[in-house]
């Protein structure tokens, strides 16, 4: 209902000024998952030894280190997964391509078709 008026398009968020967040694939997840992780190592960290500074580099510590391990494990997938797709893909062409010629593998030969050829 509100997305009816809009004309203009949504700006992207950038990060630093050059990750754009909403269209660089797993940005935003990376983002995210390195402030929990952040949060969670620093606070752990300040409540384990209840120094301030050293759980501030901490915590910038797990926020790099959890971003940039998520930031790897997404992509990874991703690699993979259009892998899969572009495969999926190829041998969707090929059936249409093949089916019902003579180089159709799901095709039964007969003993006259093999001597044939």
């Amino acid at each position: 209902m509100a997305d009816e008026g809009d004309s203009e398009p949504r700006k992207s968020f950038k990060l630093l000024g050059f990750l754009d967040v909403k269209s660089v694939p797993c940005s935003r997840e990376s983002v995210l998952y390195g402030s929990v992780g952040s949060l969670v190592v620093g606070l752990g960290h300040f409540l384990a030894t209840s120094r301030v500074r050293r759980s501030c580099d901490f915590a910038v510590g797990g926020f790099i280190c959890t971003m940039l391990g998520y930031w790897f494990y997404c992509r990874y997938n991703l690699a993979q997964h259009r892998i899969r797709q572009r495969m999926l893909k190829e041998g969707m062409r090929n059936k249409i391509l093949f089916e019902g010629s003579s180089l159709d593998p799901e095709r039964k030969q007969t003993g006259n078709e093999r001597s044939d050829s």
